[in-house]
């Protein structure tokens, strides 16, 4: 019997190291279990699932994903392999066909050693933690028994339409053909995936690390870490770069880099996005994470629109958005929501509506970025170990008890001039601190300080 370890099933996804908490014969009960959780949600038998699967570029996807497919075939679903895509474009297929579900074999921007799956549900819904991924487990758990059989596997091609899909959310006479991009696709899927729409649109741009390589030879993919996006700063101030982009591995998350160098926090990204968005769609509601800055819901109420804060998560996002027909949510940590595209992140759709607002603006992104940094000044996510983070935030909710709490996810503290949010990690004994002034940057740092001495005493 194959041993399966509970630590792989994560908040978001499933994850871990490959092959040592992650094999093919894991691989191919999670895939059993899967449909089995679908067929659950679908109200229907599993030999009527039509199933999306894609992977990355990982070293071990193709073993892993096929063993996921041989488990989903096992349990008599129908299984539409997209081959290997960026996890949007999954996403993409499963809401553009109509599908069950879908499962893409990825771990994101974790380090090469790393395997695991995202799974998605009728309309690209998230499975997570609280909703699905947990069943997965039980199902394994419980024992799945001997197979029945009866499935099969059709190989389908989702290039062409995903970038359609994905051009038809710009004007692509709008943009501007002398802006100067210098790219960073860390090896992952973003140069396949993005490469082709910008050589249509005919922007020049300096491609590094474009072609994927799951060895990851030169960086992590995770450009939120400070030292995977040094070369890229490099490169932007080096050649006068009018913009800077990177991806993460599987490509669903993008960040940039101003043409001075300067990174562009994810939450004023939001905000330049959300007031883009709104002058298409006016009067919509956005969504935003607890751990925002303020410049978010304030750009979001001049622009006309409703802001809306949420927990924190794809899962949650993705779901809320439906609830409340959201035209577009935004994450401090680069992931990008949106209505028109089932719901779901890209890593694409931003980078494409920043050039077409940096050309319609005839304006540098710094510029526009100056009237937040200028007023809103953020902290940042801030990680602490505490031996028990539930008894700490309790402390942090006595200590400023004068304020305006609340607990959508974690603890919100909020002053009129500033606030913070204290948030435990889902996998560690972590508290996740983000914290704002609208003061001015030495108060935010002496009050970052402050909570930060309370919650590491």
């Amino acid at each position: 019997m194959t041993t399966i370890s509970p630590d792989i099933f994560k908040a978001y996804d499933i994850r871990g190291i490959y092959p040592d908490e992650m094999d093919g014969d894991i691989a191919e009960l999670i895939g059993r279990a899967f449909v089995r959780v679908l067929a659950d949600l679908a109200g229907k038998p599993a030999h009527d699932l039509r199933i999306g699967l894609g992977r990355d570029m990982r070293l071990s996807a193709p073993e892993m994903a096929g063993r996921y497919r041989e488990g989903m075939t096992a349990e008599g679903a129908t299984v539409l392999d997209a081959g290997m895509v960026a996890t949007e474009m999954l996403y993409f297929f499963v809401g553009y066909r109509e599908l069950d579900g879908g499962l893409m074999c990825t771990a994101s921007h974790n380090p090469k050693a790393y395997t695991g799956a995202k799974l998605v549900r009728e309309g690209a819904l998230a499975l997570s933690g609280d909703a699905g991924i947990q069943d997965v487990r039980r199902h394994i758990e419980e024992g799945l028994g001997e197979p029945p059989g009866g499935g099969r596997v059709e190989e389908v091609d989702v290039w062409d339409d995903f970038h359609q899909r994905a051009l038809s959310a710009i004007d692509p006479d709008a943009i501007n053909r002398d802006l100067s991009l210098v790219v960073d696709g860390g090896n992952g899927m973003a140069g396949p995936m993005v490469g082709p729409l910008l050589d249509r649109l005919g922007v020049g741009y300096e491609a590094h690390y474009w072609e994927p390589n799951g060895e990851f030879p030169d960086h992590e993919p995770n450009p939120l870490l400070e030292e995977n996006r040094r070369f890229i700063v490099e490169k932007v101030r080096e050649t006068a770069a009018d913009l800077g982009i990177a991806w993460d591995g599987d490509a669903d998350r993008c960040f940039f880099i101003d043409g001075g160098g300067e990174f562009v926090a994810g939450d004023f990204l939001t905000a330049l996005l959300a007031q883009a968005l709104l002058r298409k769609r006016p009067g919509a509601t956005i969504l935003y994470d607890v751990r925002a800055s303020r410049a978010v819901p304030d750009t979001v109420r001049a622009a006309g629109g409703t802001p809306l804060v949420n927990r924190v998560g794809h899962a949650f996002f993705k779901a809320r958005m439906r609830e409340t027909g959201a035209i577009f949510g935004g994450e401090v940590s680069g992931h990008y929501y949106f209505a028109d595209f089932y719901n779901a992140d890209s890593g694409t759709l931003p980078a494409l509506l920043v050039l077409e607002l940096l050309s319609v603006e005839d304006a540098r992104l710094g510029d526009l970025l100056e009237a937040y940094r200028s007023k809103y000044f953020i902290s940042g996510e801030i990680n602490s170990k505490v031996g028990d983070p539930q008894a700490k935030m309790a402390q942090i909710e006595e200590r400023y008890s004068d304020a305006e709490i609340s607990k959508l996810d974690g603890i919100s503290v909020d002053y009129p001039d500033w606030h913070f949010d204290v948030r435990p990690s889902n996998t560690e004994p972590l508290l996740r601190l983000c914290l704002e002034s609208l003061v001015s940057r030495e108060d935010m740092e002496r009050r970052r300080d402050e909570v930060l001495a309370l919650i590491r005493d």
